[in-house]
């Protein structure tokens, strides 16, 4: 079986506008292979569904590819960054599952 999770420590970041919306970027390796290896699961805009897990948080979501990052994309819900007393800037470890 193979294993459809990886573990990332990233710094967490604010995307400029005026939602304030905070995010992670999947380093450019994983997201290849991400890209590669779930191309059949993607829906619009190219999304990828997931699992995510910080600390003792667990949620679903999507990632998404942003080419000015040239990476998936990730966003940190305000609920998430409450619970986890994570800040702009903050380095974090998550766990991103697929096909959950």
């Amino acid at each position: 079986m193979e294993n459809n999770s990886y573990t990332i420590t990233t710094n967490i970041w604010l995307y400029p506008g005026l939602d304030a919306w905070h995010f992670i970027a999947v380093p450019k390796k994983e997201s290849a292979e991400i890209k590669t290896r779930f191309a059949p699961v993607r829906r619009g805009w190219g999304s990828v569904p997931v699992q995510v897990t910080i600390g003792a948080t667990t949620w679903r979501t999507s990632i998404f590819p942003d080419s000015k990052v040239g990476a998936y994309i990730l966003p940190i819900k305000k609920e998430v960054r409450k619970k986890e007393h994570i800040e702009n800037g903050d380095t974090i470890t998550l766990v991103i599952v697929f096909g959950v």
